[in-house]
């Protein structure tokens, strides 16, 4: 897989919430550091995504906001 997308990280999905149309699916980097994902309950069928296989995130820059309180 090659993306021109440089915030790359491998995980392992530890936990997949179905909702009636979009699907959370969070990623474990490293021990304790975790990563949310919100993508359609198709994308999630089509690439047979499951607990406990190898995955990875991928952040657009562009698309990252922080915030202060």
């Amino acid at each position: 897989m090659q993306l021109s997308a440089r915030n790359q990280w491998r995980g392992v999905i530890k936990h997949i919430s179905e909702g009636m149309v979009e699907t959370e699916v969070t990623v474990e980097l490293a021990p304790g550091i975790e990563a949310v994902a919100v993508i359609t309950k198709s994308s999630v069928a089509s690439m047979g995504l499951a607990v406990g296989q190898q995955a990875y995130v991928v952040v657009k820059s562009s698309d990252v906001m922080i915030g202060k309180p």
